[in-house]
């Protein structure tokens, strides 16, 4: 969470900063840790002098809803960084990041390709903000070219991608980060619910609902030219050759944001939602890097078979078993109903509602099953955390301080860039490198694998195979064959 000083005294920003964090859930002896760690960071920025310059380019770039202008957003406030070349397979959206970049101040190389990118001398980091099924491809030949990498989520497209990206950080000795930043930001109320649990406060856990939304449906989508200046070749790269689609109104198409609705090249809210709240689930079990023992498909609705269209289920459900009993449940919607949560301070959630010009806030008693989150059970007790709220069933599990601070990463980062930008000074790890973020994507895809085959399969968390019955079908979409000439090599 940054807030913005303004004109504000220190004492003044400082009241306003921690109110704001209380009044999302935290208690105060946290929020002040929160503020207090990310004015030392604020201060630190400052004083990185012109000496320690960074060079960064940045892949996948143009204009909104393009997730690498939050990403370059979030670079820029750091001094020392310096833009140095953009990437995009759209002539369209090249234009516009170099004049949008020239406009800050920064004078940039731009690149089609992005093996010319990656293999400058201009870059010291890169920050890869492409589809997802280029995310392996473009990371690993940055790593072999000496690259840091911020990558963002999901970070890789296949199972067996995310191994080899594993493979390339330790080989490389290269600094990645996954961008799954509810484990720095949002207030740090997700760190804080994982904290919580890890520390016992809700005794064992039984059942996690991860509530990740519902997928968008197409229906069959046009065949359309190939607009003017996007190499569509190169968009698809390692997948199949298809044609470009578009629908007449404009919204629907196979080609840019449109693409997480495909499992060609994302794997839907399992992937897109669920790289985020299956990451919080893993963080809060203690088993990043390893996975459950099972998955299976307890519902989903028709997919579209033709591959004219999205072809990812609206309403699904996935449930993970891990080998302690824990059962971790990824769905579109239609979790528990849970009454009674309160936050830090003991008071219930304010609903706000209009009525007619007035906006009127009452409690509201009950967080419902498809309200996106994380909704952990444990024997003793309930967390939920989502963007915009922390709850528990009883507020002394929230507001009293730890006695045995569990820890989870070295320190309490509060911003997931200046994370990667310090570890790539120390040559530290990133509080989601690849383990974490590989780790974490492995099983976003577990589920995107059980949705297409249905049924149940056993899962090996050490030699990353599926085992038993149904093993071989279950196995053979661990990885995906690449259209010539592009090749999985680390």
């Amino acid at each position: 969470m940054h807030f913005e000083r303004g004109t504000l005294s220190r004492r003044g920003f400082m009241r306003k900063s921690v109110a704001a964090l209380t009044a999302a859930g935290l208690p105060l002896w946290y929020a002040n840790d929160v503020f207090g760690a990310g004015a030392a960071a604020d201060e630190a920025n400052k004083n990185v002098g012109a000496n320690n310059k960074l060079t960064v380019g940045v892949l996948g770039v143009g204009p909104s809803p393009r997730r690498s202008n939050a990403l370059y957003g979030a670079a820029k406030k750091f001094k020392h960084v310096q833009f140095t070349g953009v990437c995009d397979v759209d002539a369209n959206h090249l234009k516009h990041a170099v004049e949008q970049y020239g406009k800050d101040g920064y004078t940039v190389k731009g690149h089609k390709d992005f093996r010319e990118i990656t293999a400058s001398k201009d870059n010291d980091a890169l920050i890869i903000a492409v589809p997802d099924h280029w995310h392996a491809l473009i990371a690993i030949d940055a790593l072999k070219n000496g690259k840091d990498v911020y990558c963002e989520k999901p970070l890789t497209l296949t199972v067996q991608e995310a191994i080899a990206l594993q493979d390339a950080v330790k080989k490389s000795g290269r600094v990645l980060q996954t961008g799954s930043q509810q484990r720095t930001e949002m207030g740090g109320m997700f760190r804080l619910a994982a904290e919580v649990v890890r520390a016992g406060r809700i005794g064992k856990v039984k059942k996690i609902e991860c509530r990740i939304g519902t997928n968008p449906i197409s229906g069959p989508i046009p065949e359309a030219p190939v607009p003017e200046g996007l190499d569509w070749d190169l968009w698809l790269g390692p997948t199949a050759k298809v044609p470009y689609r578009l629908s007449k109104d404009k919204k629907l198409t196979n080609c840019h944001y449109e693409f997480r609705w495909w499992f060609d090249y994302s794997g839907g809210k399992m992937t897109d939602w669920g790289a985020h709240h299956i990451d919080i689930a893993q963080w809060a079990l203690g088993m990043d890097g390893s996975g459950p023992v099972s998955v299976e498909r307890v519902s989903a609705t028709d997919m579209l078979a033709s591959g004219d269209g999205y072809n990812c289920p609206k309403d699904f459900s996935v449930k993970y078993t891990y080998a302690d009993g824990t059962e971790v449940f990824a769905m579109s919607g239609g979790g528990t109903d849970v009454k009674g949560l309160v936050r830090a301070d003991g008071k219930p959630v304010m609903k706000k509602t209009k009525q007619g010009d007035k906006t009127v806030e009452t409690p509201m008693a009950v967080v419902g099953g498809s309200e996106n989150g994380v909704m952990i059970f444990g024997e003793t007790g309930t967390v939920f955390v989502s963007r915009g709220q922390l709850l528990a069933s009883d507020a002394k599990i929230l507001s009293e301080p730890f006695k045995n601070d569990p820890m989870l990463y070295s320190s309490r980062p509060t911003d997931h860039m200046g994370n990667w930008l310090d570890c790539i000074k120390s040559r530290g790890t990133p509080i989601c490198d690849a383990t974490v973020g590989g780790g974490s994507v492995i099983v976003c895809h577990l589920g995107t694998i059980a949705l297409r085959l249905g049924g149940k399969y056993a899962w090996d968390p050490k030699a990353r195979v599926f085992t038993g019955a149904g093993a071989e079908k279950a196995n053979a979409l661990i990885g995906r064959e690449m259209r010539s000439p592009w090749k999985l090599e680390v």
